[in-house]
């Protein structure tokens, strides 16, 4: 039996060889329009929040930005007036990705990077939500791209040949992709900024994995004493990066300047094919979830530093919005759960998409999540739906789409 949900929702809370070659354009799509003001206002009289080129808007302003894997086209959907833009091309087959406004079309030639024109501001207390034009930014070209993560100061691509190039993310918030470092020894896992620095996973002295901390021009500053055995998979949250390792997780903050890393370990051993591969989450949320092979479900609460095991069975998509949400699973026949994540009892479940999806439809199933509403695509319909998670799994709405939408990410939160 399926159950309306009321609790309260938390507010706002991806080896390259010398020939890499990054190219830049500007050229635009749509634009935010709604009454982006012509004049530009003066140093001296400019507000609080006020960012050049954008429209701030009084809520969050989500959009998706969906590619097809067999056309590469890629389309962004504005879930506010339910319009779709093309946003370009990407190389097919690729996989996106995203940092809250920037998509990432990593394939195994690079990144093309598109700009989705929406984005948030955190400014700890409260939060700015903006609107521009949507653009296409440029291309990272020459190896295969397997992380982007970003910081308001840097984006690190990193390679699957074990290099990564840093770049300038206020120059790429202008649509320019600016290089300003190449690191020819991130090896042993995904290169992630964190404020000015980035955490970089490498060989250590005796073999295994150190992650160092260095600065936006790949200099060393300092090396995190917390180990993590078989570095996996990243995380960005609000309050810092979280690594993913054989025992447990990393966790790594900064103040003032200073790194400080913490273990969050296991509270049990877990078998190598259990461990989590990716983490699935809200941008910048606290709350983590990431499959445990076919046991079911890892939720890692950062906050509390605390790891859950739900145990759902197999399941090809994951995610939650937070403490407080529902943990939301998509199966192979295409059936969306929905469990509570303190105790995984189940709340509803809902058969969503068109029908059971071929196995290679159902393996690029995406689980995106805002405060209040989650997105599922359905490949084989060309549709996107929306999701209240908060009311027995209701398909608030749906959208029809003129691509395959195989890949999917949310932007503007």
């Amino acid at each position: 039996m399926n159950r309306i949900r009321n609790k309260g929702v938390p507010a706002a809370a991806a080896a390259l060889s010398l020939g890499l070659l990054l190219t830049g354009c500007a050229d635009g799509g749509k634009g935010a329009g709604k009454g982006e003001n012509d004049k530009k206002p003066t140093s001296a009289s400019k507000p609080h929040g006020y960012v050049a080129g954008a429209e701030e808007a009084a809520e969050q302003q989500s959009r998706l930005v969906l590619g097809d894997a067999g056309s590469g086209a890629v389309t962004v959907l504005d879930l506010i007036d339910e319009e779709t833009t093309s946003l370009g091309r990407m190389d097919k087959r690729a996989e996106l990705v995203t940092d809250g406004r920037f998509a990432y079309a990593n394939s195994g030639s690079g990144s093309r990077v598109f700009d989705s024109g929406a984005w948030m501001v955190d400014h700890g207390d409260h939060v700015h939500y903006y609107l521009a034009k949507t653009r296409r930014v440029g291309a990272v070209d020459g190896a295969a791209v397997a992380h982007v993560y970003s910081s308001p100061s840097l984006t690190a691509f990193t390679f699957s040949g074990g290099t990564a190039r840093l770049v300038d993310h206020a120059q790429m918030e202008k649509g320019r992709l600016k290089p300003v470092a190449t690191l020819e020894d991130a090896q042993r896992g995904p290169v992630v900024p964190l404020e000015g620095d980035v955490l970089v996973p490498v060989a250590g002295p005796s073999g295994d994995t150190v992650v160092e901390v260095r600065d936006r021009k790949g200099v060393k500053r300092t090396v995190l004493d917390e180990k993590c055995p078989e570095l996996g998979p990243a995380a960005v949250t609000r309050s810092g990066v979280v690594f993913g390792c054989a025992d447990g997780a990393l966790f790594v903050t900064e103040r003032k300047g200073k790194p400080r890393a913490e273990k969050i370990p296991f509270d049990q051993k877990v078998a190598e094919n259990e461990r989590p591969e990716a983490f699935h989450h809200r941008s910048l949320g606290s709350t983590l979830t990431a499959k445990a092979g076919e046991k079911g479900v890892w939720v890692l609460n950062v906050a509390k530093r605390d790891w859950k095991l739900i145990e759902t069975g197999p399941v090809v998509a994951v995610n939650s919005a937070g403490e407080g949400t529902p943990l939301l699973t998509l199966d192979a026949s295409g059936t969306l759960t929905a469990y509570e994540t303190a105790d995984g009892e189940k709340i509803a479940s809902k058969d969503i998409l068109s029908g059971a999806p071929r196995a290679k439809d159902a393996n690029r199933s995406v689980i995106e999540v805002d405060a209040s509403r989650a997105y599922v695509n359905d490949v084989a319909a060309k549709k996107v739906y929306e999701i209240d998670y908060n009311d027995g799994l209701r398909k608030a709405r749906s959208f029809s789409v003129d691509i395959s939408p195989s890949s999917m990410v949310e932007t503007g939160r």
